[in-house]
């Protein structure tokens, strides 16, 4: 079992998980982060860690778009170790529905 990122991050990208995380897992997209499924060690500290409540474990039913997004692009995009600036309008995505279709870049982030 792995953790991953959902359409809740879209938008936020708060990136406490980040700092939290013992194995550096997590790999950052212009508009998301994502978690790579042969990295993630399944601890679940990045879970409770999240304000937007975007993580959650790949044994969840419905997820399996999710799973594909995040093992694909945990390969192209470039790791993230460091937390980074939130978006200053984070708060005001938190919780909004519909953002991937809307939102979604598949441009690669700065990483760190």
């Amino acid at each position: 079992m792995a953790y991953v990122v959902t359409e809740a991050c879209i938008r936020c990208k708060y990136m406490d998980c980040v700092e939290v995380c013992p194995v550096d897992c997590f790999y950052e997209g212009e508009s998301m982060l994502v978690i790579n499924p042969n990295e993630c060690i399944d601890c679940g500290v990045c879970e409770p860690e999240c304000p937007a409540e975007a993580i959650v474990p790949d044994t969840e039913p419905g997820l399996e778009k999710w799973i594909e997004l995040n093992a694909k692009y945990s390969a192209e995009w470039p790791n993230i170790t460091v937390k980074g600036e939130t978006p200053a309008d984070a708060d005001e995505w938190k919780g909004k529905e519909g953002k991937f279709d809307a939102f979604f870049s598949p441009e690669p982030g700065k990483g760190s």
